[in-house]
């Protein structure tokens, strides 16, 4: 392929390499390469030589940074919703083809891996963190929630871990990534290209990842300290959440601090967009993979059509005056049917295949 594509393909001994190449727009994923790599995953799949497939990025600060949302953004604006829903449409498979393929799929995640781009990631068999792992799911900032299987793994992580990130944004690292599950490994990233070199070759990759991976060090961040995230998360609404937080803060004791930032940022946030999240992860938690992404679809198509994720866009991305206007504003004036609808079936479900 030009070397100037937005994602590269190769074949390297044994193994399918797959490299996103937009650096200079922190690998956000295109429409084109989704596409593009869901028709080489199907290739490889059924081509013998290919025992693993390897999935790294161009440049060294992010791995990526989410969706093009310009892109998104622009169709809005042409009136083009529904090849918006094509390029989701066709994410979701994307996600869904990599949780369930059948030869080991790698991650070499060095770099800030966001939104879309940990749905490229975070599926596949093996996920290897390295210095500059950075994982966040901040869609509730710009009007949006955290799909591409969110509802799947974050409902999954330890405790309240899963909610407290999809409702902040907040970043986990390296460390935390691989006690939490996000990632399976841990290597330095000095030794990134050795590793990719040695997983070309014919040893079984648990070997090889074993052979790079480093011990963790002490439990760093929010992974030492679970409980107030624990028992301040546990509610079905955010208004009970709020509540917990702005009471936690008050008391003045040693979880103090924290609740009072944390509910500062989550009120920052689209009411709107924290609604459906909280809903989207308590559900994922009774649903399997696939019925959670047939779930997150039913939301995007309605959040597609709603204001508050094109208006956090134009915040952040347009305008960059990081003043967003949320319709509604308030957290009361949002009922339980308005959430529920998000979640109805559609006339067209996703189909998976």
């Amino acid at each position: 392929m030009p070397p100037n594509a937005e994602i590269l393909f190769d074949r390297r001994g044994a193994a399918g390499l797959v490299t996103l190449n937009r650096p200079q727009a922190l690998n956000a994923v295109t429409y084109a390469m989704v596409r593009s790599l869901s028709g080489k995953l199907a290739d490889w799949a059924h081509d013998s030589s290919v025992t693993r497939v390897i999935i790294t990025a161009a440049g060294e600060r992010a791995f990526s940074a989410g969706g093009d949302l310009r892109a998104l953004y622009d169709l809005h604006q042409a009136g083009r919703i529904d090849e918006a829903l094509a390029y989701w449409r066709d994410e979701y498979r994307l996600n869904a083809f990599i949780k369930h393929y059948r030869k080991p799929y790698v991650s070499l995640i060095d770099g800030v891996m966001m939104g879309g781009g940990v749905g490229l990631a975070i599926h596949g068999s093996h996920r290897v963190a390295g210095d500059r792992f950075r994982f966040a799911m901040p869609e509730v900032g710009i009007g949006f929630f955290p799909d591409v299987g969110a509802s799947w793994f974050l409902s999954r992580l330890p405790g309240e871990l899963g909610t407290y990130c999809g409702l902040t944004g907040e970043r986990l690292d390296a460390s935390e990534g691989v006690r939490a599950g996000l990632a399976t490994h841990r290597v330095n990233s000095a030794r990134f290209a050795d590793l990719l070199e040695a997983l070309c070759g014919n040893v079984s990759v648990d070997a090889v990842i074993g052979a790079f991976s480093e011990p963790l060090g002490p439990e760093p961040g929010v992974m030492a300290h679970p409980r107030p995230i624990d028992r301040l998360f546990k509610f079905d609404r955010i208004e009970d959440l709020l509540a917990a937080l702005d009471a936690a803060a008050a008391k003045n004791g040693t979880d103090a601090a924290f609740a009072r930032s944390t509910a500062a940022l989550i009120r920052t946030k689209s009411p709107t967009s924290l609604k459906v999240t909280l809903a989207l992860i308590r559900r994922g938690r009774m649903l399997d993979f696939d019925e959670c992404m047939r779930t997150e679809f039913r939301v995007v198509s309605r959040i597609a059509a709603g204001h508050d994720f094109y208006e956090g866009i134009r915040s952040v991305i347009i305008d960059k005056d990081r003043n967003p206007r949320w319709r509604p504003s308030a957290l009361e004036a949002i009922s339980q049917a308005d959430v529920e609808r998000h979640f109805a079936p559609l006339a067209i479900e996703l189909d998976l295949g």
